[in-house]
């Protein structure tokens, strides 16, 4: 997923008006939320209507339903179809580019930190008379953040994201392992289970594809540094600063120390799932979204009982800060269907719905009461503790440009441990890139 939607000012304080982090548990039927009749507004008007709605990533069981359930709910209120198409992850990018200029859906799941750059192509509509009405005006203001540009709300929050280590349960108990509490513990358990488990073996996973940034950036965070400030209307690179290189190389550590191989130095979290799910992965970091393929990749030998979750140490003590992610849902710029488009909108992000989402999906809930009713629950303690202190990546819509698309860290990461350059030059050609991307 990614995902954010939050300006570095307000990051914190969202993540303190939401107060936790973990899944929704709504077990209303889907008719008795008060949003979710709104729809019956335009009722027959819309039969033989057909509506085309993207949802991101891979289907699974649990999604499937769900979207089946909602879009028969749908179905029921206004008489229109939908046609569900599912956008794996590696090709959302080339995807939603080619629909910028051609033919996209009429409503779309989003990352929140993708709202601003997609709005900058005029490929996503206004949706801000019906951002805040109903259910939605549960939903904490600031959240928001991403979605707002120029007074204007294009996207509405569907479910957040924080993340944690997720870890081999079954093997820790067989080698009497203690979950870390501290960087020097995950050290010491990676090399361990190495030892242990035998060569090829990732102790703890290096992450250096397209969603690098979610691991360095909780190092460079927790050593108290950014990627860039907005200084008066110009982004200034904080790469080079002593927060941001000591958390650097803790990231590029996880190669060299030998915790991680050498030879995927390219790998994304998809990648690792599923090494992870073949015995080559002791820890990585990530989110329960993860489950279900785990499953489906071991042919059901991991789930349950051998994996767990906690929060990923900073190296200079406490819970290193989680990337504040989520998933949005907005409605397409070339949409011919407005009107019905945003009366999907308006049910899919209805509480009973929306809480739905976000517990089906191994996401967090939008709505404070949900989250509230999670403090209790100690499956979720790991992303409680992450979320608290989530940060988010620069509000600025040519930041995928550089994450993504030019990997301007990433390929500072390889050039380290590939022995190219020393981390003070890779870092400072990094900030000279990342300057020049961020102020295009």
């Amino acid at each position: 997923m990614r995902i954010a939607k939050i300006t570095a000012t307000t990051v914190t304080t969202a993540a303190l008006a939401l107060g936790l982090a973990a899944c929704g548990s709504s077990e209303a039927p889907p008719t008795s939320s008060p949003d979710a009749g709104a729809a019956s507004a335009g009722g027959p008007a819309y039969a033989g209507k057909t509506l085309t709605v993207w949802r991101l990533g891979d289907s699974n069981p649990a999604a499937a339903s769900y979207m089946e359930e909602l879009n028969a709910e749908f179905k029921t209120k206004t008489g229109a179809d939908v046609k569900l198409e599912w956008i794996p992850w590696p090709q959302v990018a080339d995807k939603f580019a080619a629909a910028a200029t051609g033919t996209g859906p009429d409503v779309t799941e989003i990352g929140n930190d993708q709202v601003p750059m997609w709005q900058s192509q005029d490929a996503l509509t206004p949706i801000t008379d019906i951002a805040r009405e109903g259910d939605r005006a549960q939903i904490p203001e600031n959240l928001y953040g991403y979605e707002t540009v120029d007074n204007e709300i294009y996207a509405v929050p569907w479910g957040a994201g924080a993340r944690a280590v997720l870890y081999r349960k079954d093997w820790f108990e067989e080698l009497k392992i203690e979950v870390p509490k501290s960087w020097d513990e995950l050290v010491a358990a990676a090399k361990k289970i190495q030892k242990e488990k035998g060569a090829g073996v990732d102790g703890f996973a290096f992450n250096g594809g397209s969603d690098a940034n979610h691991l360095l950036a909780a190092f460079a965070w927790s050593e108290g540094g950014e990627y860039a400030v907005k200084e008066g209307d110009r982004w200034v690179g904080k790469l080079t600063e002593p927060g941001f290189t000591k958390g650097f190389e803790t990231y590029t550590g996880l190669v060299t120390d030998g915790l991680s191989g050498k030879a995927n130095l390219t790998q994304n979290t998809v990648d690792i799932r599923t090494r992870f799910a073949n015995n080559k992965v002791a820890m990585y970091l990530t989110a329960a979204w993860d489950l279900p393929g785990i499953e489906e990749d071991s042919k059901g030998k991991l789930k349950g009982d051998k994996l767990g979750f906690f929060p990923l140490p900073a190296k200079s003590g406490g819970v290193a800060p989680s990337f504040f992610g989520g998933n949005d849902i907005a409605l397409w710029g070339t949409t011919e269907q407005a009107d019905l488009g945003k009366e999907y909108i308006k049910l899919a992000t209805s509480k009973t719905w929306a809480d739905r989402y976000a517990k089906e999906g191994g996401l967090l809930p939008v709505y404070p009461d949900t989250l509230t009713a999670l403090n209790e629950d100690p499956a979720q303690g790991p992303f409680a503790q992450a979320f608290a202190q989530a940060r988010a990546f620069p509000a600025d819509p040519n930041w995928s440009e550089a994450d993504a698309t030019k990997a301007v860290l990433q390929n500072a990461a390889r050039a380290v441990i590939e022995g190219k350059k020393d981390t003070a030059t890779a870092l400072a050609d990094a900030n000279k890139e990342l300057e020049e991307i961020l102020n295009q």
